[in-house]
């Protein structure tokens, strides 16, 4: 089982390189992570996928798509982004997280890569294998998982030629790139809602808190969680505490009521309330499950 590490904005905190390079490429199993899925999270590198197990529903920023064996994804800088596996397929993708200014040059930096992790219409690009542009990306893709496996002689230099063929092939697909600042401003102001909802998790939050941190109204504030995160402001909370919730449960010395009140529950009856309905399982079950597995 893997924790998935992100500080109060949502940012992760894997370092995301090899010894030497500002690049990481593995493979994930959703199902695997501590919350049974990987939970919304941004970073600055742009993020390549390539399912090569059952599919995943993937959520970036407001939309959610599937995504089957065989195809991919491209994640764009500063994105938030969420992965569930679909109809328990198991699913198991490759993860390409690569540095924006890794990709090429400084000298190219400026015109063919920086306008693009700008871009406000460019969350994503579905990546198909059935689309000469999309297969070349995907198995450029491969060829990366195994360099960096492998570290033969010289897999730095080709790695940095199967990067170049990934963006090239981007490049060439044509998208027509847009520039909105209420965009930008929308996606700032939910990730400072967010980050003052995980630094205070633990108190008594109310929706003024959560709207004022944002700078939103309260009702503006509700329909940007509902857009962004399909629920209330406030139903997130008791998501995230939730999840709060897993790690310290997994720990022998804990017991369910002092896990209640330090992820900010007031009430035990109310935490195991809540924890049955998302968990399926009360948290005494869920903490006996996990001393079992171990």
């Amino acid at each position: 089982m893997k924790n998935f590490v992100v500080d109060q904005s949502l940012k992760e905190l894997t370092k995301h390189r090899t010894v030497v390079l500002p690049i990481a490429c593995y493979e994930t199993t959703i199902d695997h992570n501590i919350h049974g899925y990987i939970p919304l999270h941004w970073h600055d590198e742009i993020q390549f996928v390539l399912i090569v197990k059952g599919e995943a529903i993937f959520q970036i920023n407001e939309e959610k798509l599937a995504v089957q064996k065989g195809d991919g994804l491209f994640i764009n800088s500063g994105c938030l982004h969420l992965a569930e596996d679909m109809n328990n397929s198991g699913c198991v993708y490759i993860c390409l997280n690569v540095s924006p200014r890794f990709i090429l040059s400084q000298e190219l930096y400026t015109t063919y890569v920086y306008p693009y992790i700008q871009a406000t219409n460019l969350p994503y690009l579905h990546l198909g294998a059935n689309v000469d542009w999309g297969k070349n990306i995907l198995d450029a893709i491969k060829n990366i998982n195994q360099l960096i496996q492998q570290k033969s002689l010289y897999y730095e230099i080709n790695l940095t030629l199967q990067l170049t063929l990934i963006w090239q092939n981007l490049v060439i697909n044509g998208f027509q790139l847009e520039y909105d600042q209420t965009e930008m401003l929308k996606s700032h102001r939910m990730k400072q809602m967010l980050n003052w909802i995980h630094l205070h998790y633990a108190e008594k939050i109310m929706l003024d808190n959560i709207a004022r941190a944002g700078q939103l109204s309260r009702s503006e504030c509700c329909r940007y969680f509902k857009r962004m995160l399909q629920t209330t402001p406030l139903g997130y909370v008791i998501d995230y505490r939730i999840q709060k919730s897993l790690v310290l449960l997994q720990q022998a010395e804990s017991n369910v009521t002092e896990v209640a009140y330090q992820v900010g529950f007031n009430s035990t009856s109310y935490f195991i309330d809540k924890f049955r309905k998302a968990m399926d399982m009360t948290p005494l079950a869920y903490k006996k499950y996990k001393m079992d597995s171990l």
